[in-house]
C-alpha cells in the first residue's frame, strides 16, 4: 500500500502518525476486497473462527472499543501538541465512514489471519497465554518489512503493532474474533482520521 500511495506513515517527535488516501471509490473497494477475501478464508477454516467466546455480546463490543480507544490514545495525546500538518495533515471528515469501514474490513482480514488462525492454532500446541505473546509477536514481525524497507520507521512500527497485537490477542482470546477486529480497525481509525 505504500509504494501506490494509499497511505502515509511518519514520526513526528518520536510520535507515529498514519494518513490514508482520501479517495472514497479506493476506500470502499479495498474494504470490501478485504471483506470478501476475510470471510474466504472463514468458510474454509470455520471450526476455527470464534466469533464471539463471551454470550455477552454487547459488555464483548464494549471491551473492544475500550481496548480500541487503549491502543490509539498513547499516540493520540501527543498529537495535542505537535500541529496536524506536521503529521499528515487534515483526513476530510466527510470520509470518515469510507475510513472506519476500510479499517475495520482490512484488519478484520488481518485479525482472521493472525488470530483466528494462527493463534487458535498455537493456543492448541503451547497453551493461552504463550498464545497470546506469540500472536502479537508473529504481528508485529509481520510488519517489519513495512517498518525498514518501504518505510523508514524502523522500531517505531515494531513496538506499536506489538503493542496492538497483544492487546488484539487478549480480546480474541477473552472476547473471541468480532471484538478482536473491532479493536483493531477502531484503533486504526482513530489514529488516522486525524481528530486531534
Amino acid at each position: 500500500m505504500t509504494p501506490l500511495g494509499l497511505w502515509e506513515f511518519g514520526v513526528e517527535r518520536n510520535i507515529i502518525w498514519l494518513r490514508f488516501i482520501d479517495d472514497i471509490f479506493i476506500l470502499t473497494t479495498l474494504a470490501f476486497f478485504s471483506l470478501f477475501l476475510a470471510l474466504v478464508i472463514c468458510r474454509s477454516h470455520a471450526a476455527q473462527m470464534n466469533w464471539f467466546t463471551n454470550q455477552h455480546k454487547v459488555k464483548a463490543v464494549l471491551m473492544a472499543i475500550i481496548a480500541a480507544i487503549l491502543v490509539a490514545v498513547p499516540f493520540m495525546i501527543p498529537y495535542l501538541f505537535i500541529p496536524i500538518e506536521e503529521r499528515g495533515g487534515l483526513f476530510p471528515p466527510s470520509l470518515w465512514f469510507s475510513l472506519l469501514l476500510f479499517a475495520l474490513f482490512g484488519n478484520f482480514l488481518e485479525e482472521v489471519l493472525f488470530r483466528g488462525l494462527f493463534q487458535s492454532f498455537m493456543k492448541e500446541k503451547v497453551g493461552k497465554i504463550r498464545s497470546i505473546l506469540l500472536s502479537g509477536l508473529f504481528f508485529a514481525i509481520g510488519h517489519t518489512f513495512l517498518a525498514i524497507t518501504v518505510t523508514n520507521l524502523g522500531i517505531w512500527i515494531l513496538v506499536f503493532t506489538l503493542y496492538e497485537g497483544i492487546i488484539c490477542a487478549i480480546i480474541f482470546e477473552r472476547y473471541g474474533l468480532i471484538p478482536a477486529s473491532i479493536t483493531h480497525g477502531l484503533a486504526i481509525f482513530l489514529i488516522s482520521a486525524s481528530f486531534m
